[in-house]
């Protein structure tokens, strides 16, 4: 039996794939945003708390950022199995 495609059915199938390079897009730089905005935010807060507590060496920011890094990941991993 052949395999009979319509050029209508062509249409479909290119604009079903063009919709899913826009939905992986748009997945994938909302991930990298909320990746960004995690290590930003954590950095942040570190640089406050070493500003508080009067600290010279940036205790907080290193510790706060290494834990943003890994929340980071974290989450892009969390996301990539889904």
């Amino acid at each position: 039996m052949q395999n009979l495609t319509t050029p209508q059915d062509k249409k479909n199938q290119e604009k079903k794939n063009k919709f899913n390079g826009l939905h992986n897009y748009a997945k994938y730089s909302g991930l990298a945003f909320q990746m960004v905005a995690i290590i930003l935010i954590t950095v942040w807060a570190g640089t406050k708390l070493d500003k508080l507590f009067l600290l010279d060496t940036p205790v907080f920011t290193i510790i706060l950022s290494l834990l943003g890094v890994g929340a980071a990941i974290y989450t892009a991993i969390k996301d990539f199995i889904k």
